[in-house]
């Protein structure tokens, strides 16, 4: 086990780091452009039933599972090599390498996030996110089912969590309680929808944007309290008493 660590950050991606809507905008563009919109449909079907089979998009092995459907569609290596070679770092929210190294000054920085094997490595390396944590990133299938072993590779006083999805920042506060600050970015669809946000407890500290991280000093983060005046993050009880 690794020498324990005052405090390390773990940052989710998918919406949190990279604006995941697009991206998905984009690759129904590219199949549909390639296949016509009923393959198009087709396709996302099959990537939404492996969403609700793994928790977490698997859009290699839905192209799998299209091409069993479809075995001589010769578009279908285009589509892999769309995936592949996506220009990533273009989907950055602004600030979001700034904020990673934002949290390097003060502790361990990893990446936690969910995903396959093959296509979420390929997507950290090429945004340029492996490269600002060092390499220090964790691919589970459910990340919030393995947070015993990401405790023996970054052992820590304290955690920060920073993660656009309230279930698993609710997994991991009743895991970790005290031991872990959550930060919730409202960026992406599961962060905007009103029955996700009605059906799971506030996170310790709610931001707009991730780029909003970056005006907070580290006591004010792990607190969710006393942020600066001119650009002043809320956590969601506060936020509610202030729309009141």
């Amino acid at each position: 086990m690794s020498k324990s660590s005052p405090i390390v950050f773990l940052v989710d991606v998918d919406d949190t780091l990279l604006e995941n809507d697009c991206i998905q905008a984009d690759l129904k563009h590219h199949i549909e452009r390639e296949f016509g919109t009923q393959c198009r449909d087709r396709f996302w079907a099959i990537q939404e039933e492996l969403f609700e089979e793994l928790g977490y998009c698997d859009y290699l092995g839905a192209l799998q599972r299209f091409r069993i459907e479809h075995p001589y569609e010769p578009h279908l290596v285009t589509a892999a090599n769309f995936l592949l070679d996506y220009p990533f770092a273009n989907r950055l929210y602004p600030g979001a390498l700034d904020v990673l190294e934002h949290f390097r000054e003060w502790g361990r920085t990893a990446i936690l996030t969910d995903g396959d094997m093959v296509f979420q490595p390929r997507k950290v390396q090429r945004a340029g996110i492996f490269e600002t944590v060092e390499g220090h990133v964790l691919i589970y299938i459910h990340k919030e089912e393995a947070l015993q072993n990401v405790e023996q590779r970054y052992p820590a006083e304290h955690y920060v969590l920073v993660d656009d999805k309230l279930r698993i920042l609710t997994a991991v506060k009743k895991a970790w309680g005290n031991r872990v600050t959550t930060v919730f970015p409202r960026q992406g669809q599961f962060a905007l929808d009103p029955i996700v946000l009605a059906s799971y407890p506030a996170a310790d500290v709610t931001v707009e944007h991730i780029s909003d991280l970056l005006s907070c000093d580290l006591p004010d983060l792990i607190t969710g309290r006393r942020f600066p005046a001119t650009r002043k993050l809320m956590t969601e009880p506060e936020r509610t008493l202030h729309s009141h």
